[in-house]
């Protein structure tokens, strides 16, 4: 075989001579990664393997979140839509970040918290098949969420029962908006892992440890909801105010811009818990009528589309139109078009893997004083 010499152009460390304007475009990262040989870390493959697609959409997001949105002067706000508990995702990602202090406030879906509670009380939930027969399930009291099987029986009825009991006690007998329910039923949900496991599995509890305010924007959507209705039937006194949400919520993000400091917006699925994460700023903008510039930072995990109307609203370019995100920091937005329940082990590992834990900001401690400030500067915008 006639060997062929390659021209010196190819062989230079910088083959191109740029023509005007070109470099600004072929700058980035060159796409020649190393092979994988099994030996690296889950941290190193992706900084070196998502390179393309939504692959180095993932990798942007991780870098985004360990580098950014990790600095000491932002307030985290995570949202978690898509049953992400019963598939042990609470567990294996959320807990973890909330312990490292990379979380500091969260608005969740009740059916997450809601399934969280069985992990609490040692009450399984199992692998299975998303192909079974369901008219089989419903017979044998098995109840199915996609590939996830679990008792009728024995896990939803009992964690209704234990749940019921916890809000008849007298400390849930008032209003109170869900930030405080939640915080509540994170006491319980700490104790019962001490009872039955020793560890920590729990988000409920996790975020009672570490002062994290949990939110959920639509309280009477989930079994959470459904029992206190219930229990309104008998008397009980428990009152959920969504107002107090709202502006639990909103002083948590203008407290952080009144200190000088900056937000970031974590969203892993979309739905209402996105939206509520988000509308804190045209809250501090169109109601509140306090000139701010929206969230600093925006990483959103999603499959839906805007086309569709499922992202409509949402896509960070959108969400400027709305004040919900700072113009000057779309550089600093990211979708990432891939499934949850991949993306957010991957990227709290890679936060683990790269970032040394925060402080805990203990958000949930300081909602009196921050909705002391709130008060103020809404009588001070609008007299």
């Amino acid at each position: 075989m006639r060997m062929i010499k390659l021209p010196r152009r190819f062989v230079s460390k910088y083959p191109h001579k740029f023509a005007k304007g070109k470099g600004r475009f072929l700058c980035g990262q060159r796409i020649l990664p190393p092979q994988i040989t099994g030996k690296e870390s889950t941290a190193d493959l992706i900084d070196n393997a998502f390179l393309a697609y939504n692959a180095a959409r993932l990798q942007e997001a991780c870098r985004l979140f360990v580098e950014n949105m990790l600095q000491k002067d932002v307030t985290v706000g995570m949202s978690l839509a898509g049953a992400l508990t019963p598939a042990g995702i609470g567990t294996a990602a959320v807990v973890p970040l909330i312990k490292a202090g990379f979380v500091d406030w969260i608005v969740s879906t009740g059916a997450n918290l809601y399934h969280d509670l069985h992990h609490a009380m040692n009450l399984p939930l199992w692998r299975g098949s998303p192909f079974v027969h369901d008219l089989e399930l419903r017979k044998l009291g098995v109840v199915r969420i996609y590939d996830i099987l679990l008792d009728y029986n024995d896990v939803l009825m009992r964690t209704d029962d234990v749940l019921r009991k916890i809000l008849s006690q007298p400390e849930f007998q008032k209003e109170m908006g869900t930030a405080e329910l939640h915080h509540r039923l994170g006491r319980y949900c700490a104790e019962f892992e001490k009872q039955t496991h020793g560890r920590e599995v729990s988000v409920l509890a996790a975020a009672y440890r570490a002062g994290v305010p949990c939110f959920t924007s639509s309280p009477g959507d989930s079994t959470i909801g459904m029992n206190i209705a219930g229990l309104e039937l008998k008397g009980n006194r428990l009152r959920i105010n969504p107002g107090l949400d709202v502006n639990e919520s909103t002083s948590i993000v203008l407290g952080a811009q009144l200190k000088g400091e900056k937000t970031g917006a974590l969203m892993i699925g979309g739905g209402s818990p996105k939206n509520f994460l988000l509308q804190t700023e045209p809250q501090i903008q169109e109601v509140l009528r306090i000139k701010e510039s929206g969230h600093d930072y925006f990483l959103q995990f999603t499959d839906a589309r805007p086309d569709t109307g499922g992202l409509s609203g949402a896509t960070p370019h959108e969400a400027v139109s709305w004040g919900k995100v700072n113009p000057n920091k779309l550089p600093r937005a990211i979708v990432c078009y891939v499934d949850s329940t991949v993306a957010l082990p991957l990227l709290t590992h890679y936060a683990l893997a790269r970032h040394k834990p925060r402080k805990p900001k203990r958000l949930f401690e300081k909602l009196p004083a921050l909705m002391a400030r709130l008060k103020k500067e809404f009588f001070r915008h609008n007299r």
